[in-house]
């Protein structure tokens, strides 16, 4: 298989001392080499210069994926496609679903969904590809579709709400995506919030490439705002699958990655902006 190169352009820290920007948001420039694919685009869209002063040419990008429809995840797609021009972008079609968050002011809801339009973005060049099922868009690359709930422990946050015919309703997130990619030494995942549940995304990657060996799982796990028995639950499984490297952040949480890297050591990679994981 290509070797992939994962640089992280924007996370909610800064892992480099190279005058980077942090955001509250992920985003991820996955290089095969022949192929470059942006995977989330953060927040605000400093992975424009962030991508420049780590001297990784965005206008090489062939495409665009979206984890979901969530303003940390897609925020920076309108700088970045009035950059790069016309591109092809893969995402869910609930994408643009109205997700709100409960609580963070008394008595109101943030909406967290896309901050624009879906017509403000083709304008600017987005190539919309809406998929609800499993893709393969090379060989041994992945893109999840939707992932099936099945672990009795992994819940949905219920601060996460939609409005959907004027009622306010549980976010289910069935536009939360993952990549998988298969190596000669097992499956890399990544993530960009893992909203489905960290175990059944890995179980979904296992049964969809047909291979059981988990190499690498990279990007936002949410068991930051999860419960301590789906977060204790969650580290056992992970302890299970014998991992090369585990490079969590962004909705981790700086506890939750603290406990990581204790109970994964000399296997837990801090994933900052900046950083650079290579597989071969």
């Amino acid at each position: 298989m290509k070797r992939l190169k994962v640089t992280i352009l924007i996370e909610n820290t800064v892992g480099a001392p190279l005058g980077l920007l942090s955001e509250w948001g992920l985003s991820m420039l996955l290089d095969f080499g022949d192929e470059c694919i942006l995977f989330d685009t953060g927040e605000q869209g400093n992975l424009l210069s962030n991508a420049q002063i780590l001297g990784r040419d965005l206008r090489r990008i062939d495409r665009v994926i979206l984890s979901h429809g969530h303003y940390d995840h897609t925020g920076g797609l309108l700088k970045f496609l009035e950059y790069r021009g016309r591109v092809p972008v893969y995402a869910h079609p609930d994408l643009f679903s109205e997700h709100y968050a409960l609580g963070f002011k008394e008595h109101e809801n943030k909406y967290i969904g896309v901050p624009f339009r879906k017509e403000q973005l083709e304008s600017a060049g987005a190539e919309f590809h809406w998929h609800r099922e499993p893709v393969e868009l090379n060989p041994g690359l992945w893109l999840s579709g939707e992932i099936p709930r099945e672990t009795a422990f992994e819940h949905l946050d219920n601060r996460l709400v939609e409005m959907k015919g004027g009622q306010i309703i549980q976010d289910t997130l069935p536009d939360d995506f993952s990549l998988f990619y298969k190596t000669d030494q097992g499956l890399v995942i990544l993530l960009g919030c893992a909203h489905s549940g960290l175990v059944n995304i890995v179980e979904h990657a296992k049964r969809l490439t047909g291979e059981n060996k988990i190499r690498a799982i990279i990007g936002g796990t949410h068991l930051g705002p999860a419960t301590q028995d789906q977060q204790q639950q969650t580290i056992d499984y992970l302890k299970g699958l014998d991992l090369a490297c585990l490079a969590a952040n962004h909705c981790t949480g700086l506890a939750m990655l603290s406990k990581l890297a204790a109970e994964f050591p000399g296997v837990f990679v801090w994933a900052a902006a900046g950083n650079t994981l290579e597989f071969k």
